[in-house]
This record gives structure tokens, C-alpha cells and sequence, in this order.
């Protein structure tokens, strides 16, 4: 198996913590310069990461890819209340890496306008939410919610994209799960 995906994606990095203990080979893309824009589109009309290629399967999305993995490994589907958890986590990732693009894109996403003020909306509001579910132990497994978790917040953290101080247990739970394996060796700051 071939997963495909940039060093500091946070959905790539989830998969890379699930896969830790599995044989796999890991490529690095860096999709906004040439060559990796061109592994990119050939393997992936959609032009997101992460990808996985098993044989001549190539399985896109982060979500897609978790699923086939649950199949092929045998490893344990989320619950509809995990998938709602999962859900959150992604809506918050979504809402921030697209006012990263913005931001990158020369906008200033602290101006009040309808697109910037709904996604500054979901990330507040979802990380509320989150934050009563890590104070009643939903993320107590290391899991690929609770891996998908640690990947956003981490994310969050590096890019500096949301003040995490109003989250005390989400806080703590980063601080529980920084030592598991493959946390060091997954840092997108490693991507310099």
C-alpha cells in the first residue's frame, strides 16, 4: 500500500497514526509546486490528499481511504455517534483549511463577511461541542476519532489558526496523547 499526502495535512496525518503498525509506504507530495501537483492530478481528480494506492486501486478522501482500511485490516468501524463525533472534527478541519487558503490567498478572513464570519461560526461553536464530549471521555481510546482529533487540534496549534485556551479538556487530552506512537514522528513541523 501507497498513501500519498502532504507532511502537514492533518487528514493525511491521521491515516499515517492509524497505519503506524502496518506496512505501508508513505509519499510526500508537495502539491503546490510542480511535481507533486502532477503526481497529484494524475492519481486524483479531485487534487486533495490524502490518497491510497493498493495494487491498482486508488482510494480518495481521508474518510473513504479509513473505511477501506477498517475492511482490509479488520480493525473496528466507528458507531453513528462516533460518525457524528467524526463529523465535527471534520467540519472544523474543513472551516480552518479554507480560511488558510483565503488567508494565503491574500483575504483577511477577520473581516466581517457572510463566508468568513459561518466558518469562524463552526469552528467556535463545533469546538464548544467538542470540548463537552472530551470533559465525558468520548476520546479516552486511541482510536481514529481520537486520532482525528489529535491531528486537527495539533494542526490547529501549528498553523496558529484558533485560540485553544477556551478548551481546558481538549488541552489535556493533547497533552495524554502526545507520547503515543508515532505523534513525534508524524509533526507537520517536521515539514519545515
Amino acid at each position: 500500500m501507497k498513501l500519498y499526502g502532504s507532511l502537514s495535512s492533518p487528514f493525511v496525518r491521521r491515516l499515517r497514526l492509524l497505519l503506524v503498525a502496518q506496512p505501508y509506504e508513505f509519499i510526500s507530495l508537495n502539491i503546490f509546486e510542480t511535481a507533486g501537483r502532477e503526481t497529484l492530478v494524475q492519481l486524483n481528480p479531485t487534487r486533495k490528499v490524502p490518497m491510497l494506492q493498493d495494487g491498482e486501486l486508488v482510494i480518495f478522501d481521508s474518510g473513504v481511504i479509513f473505511r477501506y482500511l477498517c475492511q482490509k485490516l479488520q480493525l473496528p468501524v466507528l458507531s453513528w455517534a462516533d460518525e457524528n463525533r467524526l463529523t465535527m472534527i471534520n467540519a472544523v478541519n474543513d472551516s480552518l483549511v479554507e480560511l488558510l487558503l483565503c488567508q494565503r490567498s491574500g483575504f483577511d478572513t477577520q473581516s466581517d463577511k457572510l463566508f468568513f464570519n459561518l466558518q469562524h461560526e463552526r469552528v467556535t461553536g463545533t469546538l464548544q461541542v467538542l470540548e463537552q464530549e472530551a470533559v465525558v471521555g468520548q476520546f479516552a481510546d486511541w482510536d481514529y476519532l481520537a486520532i482525528s482529533l489529535y491531528c486537527l487540534l495539533d494542526w490547529v496549534e501549528f498553523r496558529q489558526l484558533a485560540d485553544l485556551m477556551p478548551y481546558p479538556a481538549l488541552q489535556q487530552f493533547m497533552q495524554v496523547t502526545k507520547d503515543r506512537a508515532g505523534v513525534a514522528q508524524t509533526d507537520p513541523r517536521l515539514a519545515g
